[in-house]
């Protein structure tokens, strides 16, 4: 089934549909050559906004959950695309451990880790779960919602190498981001190959280095389609050293708002837009939508109540907040209808190796256009990603759904392009690309 979709079809983004749909032969030849110098990470899933003027990833996760979100029928797809990734890294691999989040009360988490072992389970190979927690000290079933179990073991460390007590497997998947710090269990493993690698948990990783190398990219992807890269691109800052306990940092923060701000507003004008910039203020690292607001004016910024301070400075693992990423804000002017209600709305894709393998809408019913998404109070809608994202049809209009699925393929991708350039620049083993 196909959303009901609406959008805000003002300004530039129909010609920009058009210039992807006429480029399509010239943009999968790019992207086939770009693959052949860089390697993708085995999964990820994108965040767009789809501003009506421009459309343009938000955030990239590394360490995706989710999966449970995505219609059934882009299974097929997801488990060909999984494959790929695999024998990639390691063709005769027989058993894959994976590393979910600590979190095993959290059932819509649950679901996701068992759909992605049955994805992994259907490319053929053993799949076992393995847990950071420490409070698993020895084999727990959980049992989802829909009666279904899932088995999670203690991880085992024996010398250079990470298993289970009976089990060692050539492949290691972390659908943990590592938010709490890199555990020296997962340290120096010897010929075993851990995806994504350490670098890229929030530990270590900064969303700006992402945003540093998808900048690189929209710039060489725009001269391409001969289109302005900011269409595709939000402007950005980063800021460190913000202390919002102790209220440190606050005329830095300030001036990068402003300046972000007053870049954004550049080019509103250049384009005739109507609309009022805002820029998006978050923690550089981390995820799950915590610590960010939603800022128009740089005063903002300053003076926050105590409310608001408590609110930014701690994220995920409760983590201390002090590199923070100021984001040109992407109004997103789609909505979804279900149910008879009308929910603003944001596509997220999914990927697994190269391939777009499905992508779902995440709705909110109760947050504005110029609003943070990744809310409690927000529901999914499945995209049919398995067929429209890869057959566009110039014959259709730009807003037809094949089209439009098609378009945000190429930008997810062009995320994940970045994400490879990102993971290879900030490699502290760089001897192996």
């Amino acid at each position: 089934m196909v959303p009901h979709l609406a959008t805000a079809l003002s300004g530039p983004l129909p010609d920009l549909e058009r210039n992807i749909l006429d480029a399509t032969p010239a943009i999968e030849r790019w992207f086939r050559l770009e693959w052949q110098e860089h390697t993708p990470p085995f999964y990820c899933s994108v965040d767009l906004r789809n501003a009506g003027f421009k459309l343009a990833p938000v955030d990239t996760n590394l360490f995706p959950g989710g999966f449970n979100n995505l219609s059934p029928d882009v299974l097929p797809l997801a488990v060909q695309a999984a494959m790929a990734g695999i024998d990639k890294i390691c063709p005769d691999a027989r058993n894959l451990l994976l590393i979910p989040e600590n979190h095993t009360r959290n059932q819509y988490y649950l679901q996701n880790v068992a759909l992605l072992s049955t994805i992994l389970r259907q490319t053929g190979l053993n799949v076992r779960l393995g847990s950071l927690n420490p409070e698993i000290k020895e084999p727990t079933t959980l049992t989802l919602a829909d009666g279904h179990h899932l088995v999670i073991e203690p991880l085992v460390r024996k010398g250079r190498r990470i298993g289970l007590e009976d089990f060692d497997p050539c492949a290691v998947l972390l659908n943990n981001d590592l938010s709490a710090g890199i555990p020296g269990m997962l340290e120096d493993l010897h010929e075993q190959f851990l995806l994504p690698p350490l670098h890229a948990g929030w530990a270590v990783r900064r969303k700006s280095k992402h945003f540093a190398a998808y900048d690189d990219v929209a710039k060489r992807f725009a001269k391409l389609i001969d289109i302005d890269p900011w269409r595709l691109n939000p402007y950005f800052a980063s800021c460190s050293g913000i202390n919002f306990h102790e209220r440190e940092g606050e005329e830095l923060l300030a001036s990068n708002v402003d300046m972000v701000l007053a870049k954004t507003r550049r080019k509103y004008k250049e384009y005739g837009i109507n609309e009022t910039p805002f820029v998006i203020v978050k923690a550089d690292a981390g995820t799950y939508g915590m610590g960010i607001m939603s800022v128009k004016d740089a005063s903002e910024v300053k003076n926050l109540n105590r409310k608001a301070r408590n609110k930014m400075s701690v994220v995920k693992e409760g983590l201390e907040v002090s590199d923070v990423l100021v984001q040109e804000g992407v109004h997103t002017f789609e909505t979804v209808e279900r149910d008879g209600q009308t929910g603003v709305a944001e596509p997220v894709v999914y990927m697994m190796d190269r391939y777009v393998v499905g992508g779902f809408y995440r709705v909110h019913t109760e947050r504005g256009v110029d609003e943070n998404l990744n809310a409690p109070g927000m529901h999914f809608v499945p995209l049919p990603f398995a067929a429209s994202c890869h057959l566009p049809d110039p014959e259709q209009r730009t807003s037809a759904a094949p089209n439009r699925f098609y378009a945000y393929g190429v930008v997810a991708r062009l995320a994940l392009l970045a994400a490879s350039l990102e993971l290879e620049r900030t490699d502290p083993n760089p001897e192996i690309y």
